[in-house]
């Protein structure tokens, strides 16, 4: 088997925890308006539809779709379905904006900067090339490629991404390991031949929600997190 020489990175969820964030922006932005509304339940609604539009999309580099447009879209579906109608379009358009803002997880840099001493780190994201520029150079993840599904004009699991990946980092997939606290990312990886780390992330969620953490034997590795990670590959 040939020996791992780079790393690709699931960014939300993975690197990132989006929940807290996006949770955050949205109950400042209602600033005590909305006694009654699920704020938890509305950012758990809000990223299910996001992956709704990615799971159905049938997109190519000439009609691409902006992953911040199907946020924004979502946003709005919801805001009227919840019954929020104060919130104007400056404040919405902010809003959708706050999965530009996702910080990482505590053990995010520190992981990654041990890993960076023996592979080559890249993303491997379906959000937005901006997005993903954005997220790292605010929370210092220091990684040595950005890579998303936009480059591909395809949203993972297309196997048109990962390919793109190992076609720009000039490696074989064996080559490289896809790190992800999704299943079906890793699992889309591993079928092609790239190599496996599932990383648990139980509050990706929040407190109380609903992860799949379970180590399972198919992967190559099975972490906690990315310092873990780090010990387990020798870094």
């Amino acid at each position: 088997m040939s020996e791992v020489r780079a790393l690709l990175f699931d960014v939300q969820g993975t690197a990132t925890d989006f929940h807290s964030t996006v949770l955050g922006a949205l109950r400042d932005a209602s600033a005590g308006r909305h006694q009654g509304l699920d704020w938890v339940e509305f950012v758990d609604r809000w990223r299910a539809q996001y992956f709704d539009v990615l799971r159905d999309a049938k997109v190519g580099k000439d009609e691409w779709t902006t992953v911040h447009s199907v946020y924004r879209d979502a946003l709005d579906r919801l805001l009227a379905e919840y019954g929020v109608t104060d919130f104007d379009e400056a404040e919405r358009e902010e809003l959708a904006r706050a999965w530009r803002r996702i910080v990482p997880w505590p053990d995010a840099v520190p992981g990654l900067t041990r890993l960076k001493t023996r592979f080559t780190l890249a993303t491997l994201s379906n959000a937005d090339v901006a997005a993903v520029v954005n997220i790292s150079k605010l929370g210092g993840l220091p990684w040595d490629a950005i890579f998303t599904a936009e480059m591909a004009g395809a949203f993972k699991p297309d196997p048109v991404t990962y390919r793109m990946a190992a076609t720009y980092l000039g490696l074989a997939p064996e080559q490289i390991m896809m790190v992800a606290c999704h299943k079906y990312d890793i699992r889309a990886a591993g079928a092609l031949g790239f190599r496996t780390a599932f990383v648990a992330r139980p509050l990706e969620f929040g407190a109380g929600g609903a992860v799949d953490v379970e180590y399972e034997d198919e992967f190559d590795v099975n972490a906690r997190d990315f310092l873990d990670l780090a010990d387990q590959l020798g870094c």
